[in-house]
């Protein structure tokens, strides 16, 4: 059953993909579009404002990304120069203490790292923006958003009637409780993207690495892949400071800073502000990412996460499904205290959750 459900994952990846995304961004843009018809504005034009507010973000983040990376693809004769420069200090360096001449080794290895920067540098700002156009998928998800946000009543009385039962009551606190993690979820990680990004390119503003704001931007980004991108976020400059600074300090300084900015996203932000009831224990989103990863690619990284925190939500109102949602969820080992920090963290969690029940 599971081999059958994989394999119709793959065969079915180019209508489930842009589906799931447009599920997740509905319930994203539900309360905006909401709060239109509130305003007496008919259905189908808050629908489709709402998706205009969501395409105008998603644009203006990859515009962002497409002018940083235009300077960014300018350097690339700089780096090749760095790398010609090293190998030079490397070859000088070695030349005394071998019997045999490292250069010809030295030579080819820096002829192929300087082909590959030239073959790809170049197209690295087109890489991104086909792949960016790919995982959006910019001329389907909208309509799926658009429609999702019109019928969202009409879908949400149809999973009523479909599973409710008797108890039709459990099944709409479902739907809602689904809701409520979706959207706690995705503004979560941008609230957290947004203070990556201002931690992440401070640093490396305040070390003089070139471009400082882009990679302290897409090293926030890729903080969607929980484990894999932050370190990948903080390869880049810190083999880029290696390659155009003249000391060593500033790439370990890099690295130091980002140790510690990640420390604190782990411990700090991310259960502050996503919250525990959206976080699995680290095994199962190990377990998540590579599973993702082998059947749907990088967008399967990414949309695996929070497609297992809905299940485990699921999970856990399913009597015969409970210990499965309990193996999803957060594993319990030490103290079971918190420390005074993570208690400070939990007690303005609280008091932010408290306030938004009250207002609704």
């Amino acid at each position: 059953m599971v081999t059958l459900i994989i394999y119709g994952m793959i065969v079915a990846k180019t209508v489930l993909v842009p589906l799931l995304f447009a599920v997740f961004f509905a319930m994203l843009l539900s309360p905006l579009c909401g709060k239109l018809e509130s305003w007496k504005i008919p259905g189908v034009l808050a629908a489709i404002l709402s998706m205009l507010t969501g395409i105008a973000i998603i644009t203006g983040i990859i515009f962002f990304f497409y002018s940083q990376l235009a300077g960014f693809v300018e350097d690339s004769d700089q780096i090749q120069r760095r790398v010609s420069e090293l190998f030079n200090d490397l070859y000088a360096f070695l030349a005394p203490y071998l019997d045999s001449d490292p250069e010809t080794y030295l030579e080819n290895i820096e002829a192929y790292i300087i082909n590959f920067l030239r073959g790809n540098v170049d197209s690295l700002s087109r890489g991104v923006i086909t792949a960016a156009s790919t995982i959006t998928m910019i001329f389907i998800i909208p309509v799926y958003v658009t429609l999702l946000l019109i019928f969202r009543e009409f879908l949400k009385e149809f999973i009523i009637r479909a599973f409710a039962g008797d108890d039709p009551d459990k099944v709409k606190r479902l739907i809602n409780k689904v809701k409520s993690v979706v959207q706690h979820y995705i503004l979560g990680m941008l609230m957290v993207i947004a203070i990556l990004s201002v931690l992440n390119s401070t640093l490396l503003l305040i070390l003089g690495v070139n471009h400082a704001i882009f990679f302290g931007v897409f090293a926030a980004f890729l903080n969607i892949i929980p484990f894999v991108g932050p370190m990948i976020g903080s390869i880049l400059p810190i083999f880029y400071s290696l390659l155009t600074t003249d000391s060593l300090w500033i790439p370990l300084l890099v690295l130091a800073g980002f140790y510690f900015i990640q420390l604190c996203e782990s411990n700090l932000f991310t259960p502050g502000i996503v919250g525990r009831q959206v976080s699995m224990n680290p095994l199962i989103t190990l377990l998540a990412i590579f599973v993702g990863a082998q059947i749907w690619g990088l967008v399967g990284m990414i949309l695996f996460i929070p497609a297992g925190a809905i299940l485990k939500v699921i999970f856990d109102e399913i009597d015969s499904l409970k210990p499965v949602g309990f193996l999803l969820g957060k594993a319990e080992t030490g103290s079971k205290e918190p420390g005074p920090i993570a208690q400070k963290v939990k007690d303005i969690s609280e008091k932010i959750k408290n306030t938004e029940e009250k207002d609704n």
